[in-house]
């Protein structure tokens, strides 16, 4: 695991598109695993920036997103298909045909599942996946608990993490409480992780990350069984590790 620590949240983002910037020079055609929350935004206005001054083309690149709420269809604007349009697709040459996101309104979710861990295995697994970091270590929507072989399924979203999303919705009511996630062993078939970790809140969870246990209480643990980590955090997000 490669710590690279970063004095602010505009250097983590920076540093972040021209680690996924560098991939897509290296390779055309790479299979970008993306994220969504607050903590990736930056990293996408900054890969816009590289493709709108940088040439920077996404025109091979293939898409696949780590989750999707249960029970919004595309078209609602706190599913993470209106956030990936409206905060990076829409302003980049990529092609819709190559954005994949789990569909959280389809009839049958179980089926969903397995038909989203099937096109993950059949692109090869992600050339690189970019992750962030709840506080009680989720990540995708993995809550602790959740079996390190675990593959994409339905999870019930816990109390903690309703509460840290419900600043996107009108109120704490109206959050799902199911999503559709990558697995833990998904996520780990990627040939590269990148997880970004930002801000005072998330600091007790790096240090967590960095200096506890691997268990399944504490989901992002499982990335020290990965052989090519990059965790990029800021200076708020790494304090407690002085």
């Amino acid at each position: 695991m490669k710590i690279m620590e970063c004095e602010t949240y505009e250097e983590l983002s920076q540093t972040a598109a021209s680690i996924v910037g560098d991939t897509i020079k290296k390779n055309s055609g790479a299979v970008l695993g993306l994220a969504t929350g607050g903590t990736p935004e930056g990293t996408y206005r900054e890969l816009i920036r590289l493709h709108q001054t940088e040439n920077l083309s996404f025109q091979n690149v293939t898409t696949v997103n780590l989750d999707e709420y249960a029970g919004l269809s595309s078209d609602d604007p706190n599913s993470y298909h209106h956030y990936m349009n409206h905060r990076f697709f829409q302003h980049i040459d990529s092609q819709p045909s190559r954005h994949f996101i789990p569909n959280g309104h389809a009839d049958d979710l179980e089926s969903e599942c397995r038909r989203y861990e099937q096109l993950v295995k059949s692109l090869g697994g992600t050339d690189i996946q970019l992750l962030g970091i709840g506080r009680n270590g989720h990540i995708g929507f993995n809550e602790p608990g959740t079996p390190f072989q675990s593959r994409t399924h339905i999870v019930t979203l816990n109390e903690q993490t309703r509460q840290a999303n419900a600043r996107y919705f009108s109120s704490i009511d109206s959050v799902p409480t199911q999503a559709l996630t990558m697995g833990i062993q998904t996520i780990l078939s990627s040939k590269r992780i990148l997880l970004l970790i930002s801000g005072k809140s998330k600091a007790e969870a790096a240090k967590k990350l960095l200096e506890g246990d691997i268990s399944e209480d504490f989901p992002a643990s499982a990335l020290h069984l990965h052989t090519d980590v990059t965790v990029l955090m800021d200076r708020e997000a790494a304090s407690l590790r002085h």
